[in-house]
């Protein structure tokens, strides 16, 4: 990861970016005023590390391809207390982060999820849509969350984050932040969110490739054994 210099925000929202070119002008324009942009370009191709840089967000360029190395490397480049993640391809909006930001700073919650709610045909492909519900019921199972959806856009404290000493650089990384921070005793909760066609193709699930690599994280994550990590101040809620 290439180094970046931090400066104060109220919020940091970590955009991991692989050729979003398209985008990136309407995420960019929705994140709140006082916030800062961090996209992490993860190799693109199409010209995005510039779009971003000319639009006010900040740069940080992570060589190692996959969507928990972008991630992580966003995590480590930020310095504001609280940290979000949300998707570069225009299907969620970071403007609805705000009410996750506060349930965070207001200590209701440790870890806050959005739940996807698909607005319009093909924001949501089917298969993508009963695999996640698979993989919920069987975070279920291993953790006791009861949580309907594992998606991109949440929000958290930066250091608890880094806590959690997250290990998964590819499609498992969202899963085992929730895993680990299930297994530390945090409070999670979700916060129902529009959820809205993508910009472009999907490189998890609009691929077979990409679809069978991302079940492979996530049942890796899953056999993991229970880790204790850092608590965040509170219980799960189960």
């Amino acid at each position: 990861m290439k180094a970046v210099t931090t400066t104060s925000s109220q919020v940091d929202v970590v955009l991991p970016c692989l050729n979003e070119a398209e985008a990136l002008p309407w995420v960019l324009a929705r994140i709140p005023a006082g916030w800062r942009a961090l996209v992490v370009d993860n190799g693109s191709t199409d010209g995005s590390a510039e779009i971003a840089r000319a639009l006010g967000a900040t740069v940080v360029h992570e060589q190692r391809r996959g969507f928990g190395a972008a991630c992580h490397a966003g995590l480590t480049a930020a310095g504001a207390d609280i940290v979000c993640f949300c998707d570069c391809d225009a299907s969620l909006d970071p403007a609805l982060l705000v009410p996750f930001v506060r349930d965070v700073r207001d200590g209701v919650a440790d870890l806050v999820l959005g739940r996807r709610r698909p607005q319009g045909r093909g924001a949501w492909p089917l298969h993508a849509r009963a695999g996640n519900l698979a993989l919920a019921r069987m975070l279920r199972r291993r953790t006791g969350l009861r949580l309907h959806d594992l998606g991109p856009l949440r929000a958290a404290r930066r250091e608890a984050l880094l806590d959690l000493a997250l290990t998964d650089r590819r499609s498992g990384y969202p899963l085992q932040m929730v895993v680990r921070a299930a297994d530390a005793g945090w409070r999670v909760t979700e916060h129902d969110v529009p959820y809205l066609p993508r910009t472009g193709t999907s490189k998890v699930t609009g691929t077979w490739r990409g679809t069978w690599q991302a079940v492979r994280d996530m049942r890796r994550v899953l056999a993991e054994a229970p880790a204790v990590a850092a608590g965040a101040g509170g219980r799960a809620v189960r």
